[in-house]
This record gives C-alpha cells, sequence and structure tokens, in this order.
C-alpha cells in the first residue's frame, strides 16, 4: 500500500506550507517505505508515501502528462493498466514508463474525471489540474482504498489516513458523538462518517472536486441489479464465476515483487489459492494464524491441507491471548478508530509474518459477504415466509 497525502488554500495568494505536508507524510510513513515525493504549487501542497509494487525504477511520484498541465499521487492498483496503456499509444499518447499510474494522469488528461469509469482496480488519488487551479481526488468503487478529508481554516486537507489529518495545526481530535453512536449500534461508522467532528471519510465510488473555495462531492458508481438477468442454469452460473474469478487473480498478479496468499483453509482463501496455483510457475507462498487453545477456531489443519493440495510453500504460527493484549494498542494505532472485529488483530500478526517473505499478498477477504457464508445472512432465506 501506499499513502497520499495534500493541503489545498482556498486563498490562491497563500502558500500551502510545505514542512506541515511533511509531517503528514511522515506519519504514515509505514503505508510506503521505499521512497517519497511531494509536489508544491503556491495554494497546493501535495505528496505520496510509495510501496513499490509495479515498475519499481520509473514508478516514482508525483507524476506528471506531457503538458505537465496535471499532476498525480496515487494510492493503490490498476488491474487493467496494460490493456489501457495499449489504447492511449494507439492514440497517439507518449508514456515514458510502465506504471500504472501514468496510465491514470494519461486518461484523466484525456477524459477528465469520467476516466475512472475505465479502471479497474483499488484506488485513491488526487490529480492537481495547475491551469485551472483545481483539485480533483477520488476513490474506488468499493471502497478498498481510504481516503478522508476536512476543511479548517480556509483550507482543505486530506489524506490516506486520519492521523495525518491530525498533524496538520488547525485540525482538531474532538469526538463526533453522531459517529460514535453509530459505531456503538452498527459496530463501525458508515462513510462519509468518522468518530472525529468535522473529519469525512470520501464514500466509495465518489470523486471531490475543489475549486474557487467550494467542494462538491459527486457519485461515478454504484452497483446496479438487472432485473432481467437471463435465467440460466446452476452449472452454467457455476462456469460463469468461475471464470470471473480466474481472470479476476490473473489481473492480480501483475507485479514486479514477490508476493503471495493468506490462507485459512476456509472456501474463500483455498479458491483463492487453488486459481494463484494454476496461474504461477512457482509454489504459491501462503501464510496462516491459528488460536492456540481456541477450541473449534484453530483453522491450521485445514490451511495444511489446503497447502498440500497445491503444493504451496506454507508458513503458519499460533497466536495466544496475551498477543491480543500485546497488540492491540498498534493495531488500534493503525486503524485510527475503533474497530469490532477481532480479527484484525490476527490479521495484523500474520501480515508481520508474510512482510519477512512477500511484499504484497491476495485474500480472501469480502468472500462471506459477496456469497452470505455467515450465519446470520440465512433468516434473508426466510423472510418472504413472514410470521
Amino acid at each position: 500500500m501506499c499513502g497520499i497525502a495534500g493541503i489545498l488554500n482556498y486563498d490562491r495568494r497563500k502558500r500551502a506550507p510545505p514542512e506541515i505536508l511533511e509531517q503528514m507524510l511522515e506519519s504514515i510513513f509505514h503505508r510506503g517505505p521505499d521512497e517519497n515525493g511531494s509536489l508544491l504549487d503556491r495554494e497546493l501542497a501535495m505528496g505520496m508515501r510509495r510501496l513499490s509494487i509495479i515498475d519499481l525504477v520509473d514508478g516514482k511520484q508525483p507524476m506528471f502528462d506531457c503538458s505537465g498541465r496535471y499532476g498525480i499521487v496515487f494510492n493503490g492498483e490498476i488491474y487493467n493498466y496494460r490493456e489501457l496503456r495499449k489504447d492511449l499509444e494507439n492514440r497517439g499518447h507518449k508514456l515514458s514508463t510502465h506504471s500504472d499510474t501514468e496510465v491514470i494522469i494519461h486518461l484523466f488528461e484525456e477524459l477528465g474525471p469520467e476516466c475512472v469509469h475505465q479502471l479497474r482496480g483499488m484506488f485513491g488519488f488526487a490529480i492537481w489540474d495547475n491551469r485551472q487551479r483545481e483539485l480533483f481526488i477520488v476513490r474506488d468503487r468499493l471502497g478498498i482504498k481510504p481516503l478522508y478529508y476536512t476543511e479548517a481554516s480556509g483550507c482543505l486537507v486530506f489524506a490516506s489516513e486520519i492521523k495525518a489529518l491530525l498533524r496538520h495545526p488547525e485540525v482538531g481530535a474532538q469526538l463526533d458523538y453522531h459517529g460514535l453512536s453509530r459505531y456503538l449500534s452498527l459496530k463501525y461508522v458508515p462513510a462519509p462518517g468518522t468518530m472525529f467532528a468535522n473529519i469525512r471519510s470520501l464514500e466509495p465510488g465518489h470523486f471531490l472536486h475543489a475549486r474557487n473555495g467550494q467542494i462538491e462531492t459527486r457519485r461515478y458508481w454504484d452497483i446496479s441489479f438487472k432485473k432481467n438477468h437471463p435465467v440460466k442454469s446452476d452449472e452454467e452460473y457455476s462456469e460463469e464465476l468461475l471464470n470471473l474469478l480466474r481472470e479476476s487473480v490473473e489481473l492480480r498478479l501483475r507485479s514486479d515483487v514477490p508476493f503471495g496468499a493468506f490462507l485459512s483453509g476456509g472456501l474463500d482463501s483455498s479458491v483463492i489459492v487453488a486459481l494463484m496455483a494454476e496461474a504461477m510457475d512457482e509454489p504459491v507462498k501462503t501464510f496462516s494464524v491459528g488460536f492456540s487453545g481456541a477450541a473449534g477456531q484453530d483453522e491450521l489443519p485445514y490451511a495444511q491441507q489446503i497447502a498440500d493440495r497445491f503444493g504451496c510453500d506454507h508458513h503458519s504460527f499460533e497466536i495466544t491471548a496475551s498477543d491480543f493484549l500485546d497488540y492491540a494498542e498498534t493495531v488500534l494505532w493503525h486503524m485510527d478508530q475503533p474497530i469490532s472485529d477481532h480479527a484484525t488483530v490476527a490479521t495484523f500478526m500474520v501480515a508481520k509474518l508474510a512482510r519477512r517473505h512477500v511484499k504484497m499478498v491476495l485474500t480472501g477477504e469480502g468472500g462471506d459477504e459477496l456469497f452470505a457464508g455467515y450465519a446470520r445472512y440465512q433468516g434473508e432465506r426466510f423472510a418472504p415466509l413472514g410470521a
């Protein structure tokens, strides 16, 4: 992952303070330890911390289009960047790197904010137009990559993490009681709310446009349920789903660094590992965590079975109750807000194991939500029956 941050003064005569931007970027060093870069243009200061995954040498940011009008800082990955790059070159664009960042800036040069509809991936990025003196901030469709913003003392402040916003001297850490209420009711705070007063999360599938001292947010995507979708057989649906999963995994394997997978032994992560093994010429590096003394919750034997089945280079370890206490504060610091999912600590610890061997991982995260895997979803089956 990478991290971005920026400050835009609404008064064009006021210089955005680079020293504050530097403090903001320093607070998210952990998101991008490989390198950093800044764009300073009078009322704007924005920058990024980079974790290099694609085009390790020439993918430095900020990056600009050929004319120098547009500059971008980008967190994420565009999975279809090769196809988009080829289309751009066929239309006369001259690209000088092999990074997905440069593809975005050239698409924006041609299509403006509408370019987001062509992007497949997870992303949060900011583009500065130094001719019109306007800023565009965009978050991916499902909100995989975080983006937060606030307005304080005549400026817009944005960043990948709340802790970076709080490094600005005009941004305070006051509790948002409505956010607290939502958290206690739902066990999380839905976007655009946060636990901090006046700090907002840019909603998934939205972009923010800042110009002439005003900001506007607009939705560019929402999920669509087609009621007239043709009915198919179970076999046809299964084949279509497998093809979609296979394509999705293959796109995500485009990387210039070593990668692996988190493996729990459950259906979701096991499918991902199986498809990775099918697509790769070398053993998949897999990583698992078990729970010492937790009867009925230790999935390590199942993970080992899957790893053996697909010839994985498997790594695993067990954590104890005291490990949870030891790492809880660190995890909360990274999250910036309370989180009710106890698995977050386990995920943090297995990530520490994985980083010794690889730079990125694929996971089965989201499978239960997409396919109603949790027991609580089963009640939906009976809802139409009434009382």
